[in-house]
């Protein structure tokens, strides 16, 4: 099996993938579950999807991206307008499955669809309800350990299998302690000098999970790239924010009370994109300046 896998993916790079764009696709409309139903704390297995009027959705009016084109948006049981939202998640997913199936190794890029699943659900439940789940945080920070001891490659770690193994772990776990930590001394020196909470816990646990897939290096520039890359795109946002009076939710999943926009900022989303950046392709650049930096700082 093995063989006929690695046979396909030479001969038909072209196959595998497509068929990572079309699972991301996929798993995007799921994630579209996670995000609308777990921060009300409601099952995302049970019941099935329901149209805004109550009536459930059938299987073929369910296909990712397709459905909407076909439909031009609205619901075919009522006529109802269905946001964009949901076909761009789904193609965003689909988009970021695939780059990470060309940008790694198989094992790595699988590894990859976990991690940016995760990484979609905090940032948009972020933005929704200011607030990022423990189950992807926490939870991610303790899988991305776990898969690093299980799959060094994913650490780049190479090397005799038990050694290897434990080296990764290692990496990861001084990627999650760093991140961690890093964001908290930044979030009590802020709190600090500002008189007021700079970040939430939730960054802090946040970083400590991208830190655990991706290495401290990672995590150190999901910290400060992700805020430089976040925060251009984020202005342009604030400003129509402003002029067209949009509102967003209130910092718990208890409250629906809507806020103006922009007077709360989430930083979720901004680490989110630092940690896509970092772990599709931009990697091997910022390594290269921390060993070049570790190098000429200990080397004198």
């Amino acid at each position: 099996m093995l063989e006929t896998f690695t046979y396909i993916n030479a001969d038909f790079p072209w196959f595998f993938a497509t068929f990572s764009f079309i699972f991301g696709a996929i798993t995007g409309s799921f994630l579209n579950v996670c995000i609308y139903r777990i921060p009300a704390e409601r099952s995302v297995v049970f019941p099935g999807s329901t149209c805004a009027c109550g009536k459930a959705i059938a299987w073929y009016n369910n296909i990712p991206i397709l459905t909407w084109l076909f439909l031009r948006g609205r619901a075919s049981c009522c006529g109802e307008r269905f946001s964009v939202r949901y076909p761009a998640i789904e193609s965003l997913t689909g988009v970021l499955f695939y780059a990470s199936w060309v940008m790694h190794p198989p094992v790595v890029a699988i590894i990859g669809f976990l991690f940016i699943a995760f990484l979609i659900c905090s940032t948009f439940i972020d933005l929704d309800h200011m607030i990022i789940p423990d189950r992807f945080s926490i939870g991610g920070m303790v899988i991305g350990v776990l898969l690093s001891i299980l799959f060094p490659s994913l650490q780049g770690v190479e090397g005799s299998l038990i050694i290897a193994n434990i080296e990764s772990g290692v990496h990861s776990i001084i990627g999650a302690l760093i991140g961690a930590g890093l964001v908290y001394w930044i979030a009590v020196l802020g709190e600090i000098v500002f008189r007021k909470p700079a970040m939430g816990e939730g960054d802090v646990k946040f970083v400590g999970f991208i830190g655990a897939f991706c290495g401290w290096q990672g995590a150190v520039f999901a910290m400060f790239g992700g805020a430089f890359i976040g925060t251009l795109i984020l202005l342009p946002v604030l400003l129509l924010g402003r002029i067209f009076g949009w509102k967003q939710r209130g910092g718990s999943s208890d409250s629906d009370e809507p806020v103006a926009f922009g007077s709360q900022v989430p930083f979720g989303p901004m680490l989110a994109v630092g940690g896509l950046v970092y772990f599709l392709g931009f990697d091997r650049y910022v390594d290269a300046y921390f060993a070049d930096f570790v190098l000429s700082f200990f080397g004198q």
